[in-house]
Formats: structure tokens, C-alpha cells, sequence
């Protein structure tokens, strides 16, 4: 059975979607932001395993300091970097609004984390929709948004976005999460592995540098059960860019598919995440103490589900493009567990 509950507040709402038994996720309309996962550990004991801040006030779609790391918000138009804050679309070059030196990350300084959703009740969650309009951040086409939060069991969140545009435009809308399964410390003894033969590359800016590189033989190989700071300090140039993992992995297969599990030796709470997506960037919180919020260097960690940073400059990236009666569509699923081990298997291509 699952419970929805609303809060409303000045900022806008407050929706608690709980299953008996199992996890209970806290979403607020500003920002479409999670505030909150709760999950039992292996003692049956729930908590929070995701980073927060306690007052959706302190959120800044709300009008609160808490926006430079989208703590839990949804990013968009873009998600990512796009350098030069600018592509080329139909022989025209479109300029988009910077907001990381001349680089535009996570849609723009007025991204959709800063934005108030309105939402409506579901059976098992909760919609939000977002209007974008023609222009905003210099992105072209009117995009109308609709994303939806629901507990498909007592275990599983699936977080879903639509969108539509009256004009040619690129679209990468993505949650971001930080995860921490013991709810405190750093998460440098999470065990992680990724479905992905390949990354990207980056440079001193975090953006996309050349093509796919492989990740056997690297720090960047958690094709296995790994901790995550088992090599994140390694001499090498990859981690010096990003003062640590800020990587986006290219996992194998389409469609909806188990592309990462995480573990925790110290509460045995498990999390498997499945995406329809061809990206999946993996921050390891390495600037989190410069973010509002007060939490220190790694004490959660980002898997972003979405497209490769910077699609709309890259031809071999697959194609981010929305057009006119073309529907944008973007799934991930969180399957929280105790003390199991879920394999990420080779999914069919």
C-alpha cells in the first residue's frame, strides 16, 4: 500500500510517498527536488540515505543559498556542461546563458532546480510540470515538462520526465541525488560497480575531452564490486581534472537496464539503479563543502542518469535533439535493499 502526503508551504509543497514496510521518498515542488529517501538498513532501521537540507526555505527555488550543487533538484534544460554555452542548430548558432566561466552547466544560472513545479497527487506518487519558455536560458522552443516521482513497490522509486517543444531544441533532464547509504561520514568505503566498458574523458574544465576511453586497466574500472575510494586519490591526470571521479560512464545496452549497484558494508543497505539512458556521470562530491548545505568533501556521491555532457557539439554522441511532436523521455529507477547482492549484469544490446 502506498501513502501520499502533502505538506504545503509558502515555497509550494511538501510530498512524503511512503510504502508500508518499505522506503519513504520526500519530494518538493521547488526545484522538483528529493529531499529525503528513507530506507531500512539491515536492522530494519530507516534512514535517510540521500543529502538534504531540512527546510524546503533553504532550497533556492524557494529563495534559500542551497542551489550551487543541485542538492537532490532536477537539471535542466541540459543537464551537464555544454561548452562555449553555445551549438549549432539547422545552420544557426544558438547562444545559451553561461554559468561556469563560459561554459553553461546544469541548464543555465536560472536552471530548473531553481524553478517552482506545480504538482498533482498520483495513486503512488506525485507529478510535477514546468513550462520553459521559448528563450529561457537562451535554449529555443517553448518545452513544457512533466515529471513524475512514484514508488512502484515498497522498494523501487522510478523518477520520470517528459517534455515537448513547439521548436527544435535539445533536451537532457536529470535527477541529482547525492548518495550516502549510511546517512553519514564520507562514502569512501561504498562498494560500487558500473555496467560500462568505456568513459569519458575530461579536462581542466570538466568537459568532455576526445572520444571514449576505456576504463580496463584504470582507476576508472568498476565493472566489479569496488570501493569507491579505492583509487580515487591515484596519480593520475583524469582524477586531477575532476579532484576525484566527475566522469560520465557510457553503459552497455538500451532500454531500461541495471547499469550500477551500490553497497555498504557499514549499514548493509544496497541500492540498484536502472536507466534508459546512454550516460551516467559519477561525482564523487569532491567540492561539496564549497556548496550551502554544510556538508563536507565526499559525503555523498552523484550517478547521474542522462545524455553524454555536451551532446549537442559532439557527432558521436547520441543525438539529444527534441523536435516539434517528438516526446522527450528519460526513466531511472532506485531499487533499495539490505545486505543482497544484485548483479549488474551484461545487458542485451
Amino acid at each position: 500500500m502506498i501513502h501520499v502526503a502533502v505538506t504545503p508551504h509558502p515555497a509550494g509543497a511538501v510530498y512524503r510517498i511512503a510504502a508500508a514496510g518499505g522506503i519513504a521518498v520526500t519530494v518538493a515542488s521547488a526545484g522538483a527536488t528529493l529531499m529525503r529517501i528513507d530506507a531500512p538498513d539491515r536492522h530494519g532501521r530507516s534512514g535517510n540515505v540521500i543529502l538534504g537540507l531540512d527546510d524546503i526555505a533553504a532550497y533556492p527555488a524557494a529563495g534559500g543559498p542551497g542551489g550551487d550543487a543541485c542538492m537532490g533538484g532536477t537539471c535542466g534544460r541540459f543537464a551537464n556542461r555544454i561548452a562555449g554555452a553555445r551549438f549549432d542548430l539547422d545552420g544557426r548558432t544558438v547562444r545559451l546563458a553561461p554559468n561556469e566561466g563560459p561554459n553553461q552547466l546544469h541548464g543555465g544560472p536560472d536552471g530548473f532546480h531553481r524553478r517552482r513545479w506545480q504538482g498533482r497527487v498520483l495513486a503512488d506518487g506525485v507529478r510535477l510540470t514546468l513550462e520553459s519558455a521559448d528563450g529561457d536560458q537562451g535554449w529555443p522552443g517553448r518545452l513544457t515538462v512533466a515529471a513524475d516521482f512514484r514508488l512502484i513497490d515498497a522498494e523501487t522509486l522510478a523518477i520520470s520526465y517528459r517534455a515537448r517543444t513547439d521548436r527544435p531544441t535539445h533536451v537532457n533532464i536529470v535527477s541529482h541525488p547525492y548518495f550516502n547509504l549510511d546517512g553519514a561520514g564520507d562514502i569512501l568505503g561504498h562498494r560500487l560497480s558500473i555496467a560500462a566498458d568505456t568513459y569519458l574523458p575530461i579536462d581542466a574544465a570538466a568537459l568532455p575531452a576526445g572520444p571514449p576511453r576505456a576504463v580496463a586497466g584504470t582507476p576508472f574500472d568498476f565493472r566489479g564490486p569496488r570501493a569507491v575510494g579505492d583509487a580515487i586519490d591515484a596519480d593520475d591526470e583524469q582524477l586531477r581534472h575532476g579532484a576525484g571521479y566527475n566522469h560520465c560512464y557510457l553503459p552497455a545496452g538500451t532500454g531500461l537496464r541495471p547499469v550500477a549497484h551500490l553497497a555498504s558494508t557499514a549499514s548493509g543497505r544496497t541500492m540498484t539503479l536502472s536507466t534508459d539512458q546512454p550516460g551516467l556521470q559519477f561525482y564523487s562530491g569532491n567540492a561539496l563543502s564549497a556548496a550551502a548545505g554544510g556538508f563536507p568533501d565526499r559525503a555523498g556521491f552523484c550517478l547521474e542518469a542522462q545524455a553524454w555532457p555536451d551532446a549537442p557539439n559532439r557527432p558521436d554522441a547520441p543525438s539529444t535533439r527534441l523536435d516539434p511532436g517528438e516526446t522527450y523521455r528519460s526513466e531511472l529507477r532506485l531499487r533499495f535493499g539490505a545486505d543482497g547482492a544484485v548483479a549488474v549484469g551484461r545487458p542485451a544490446a
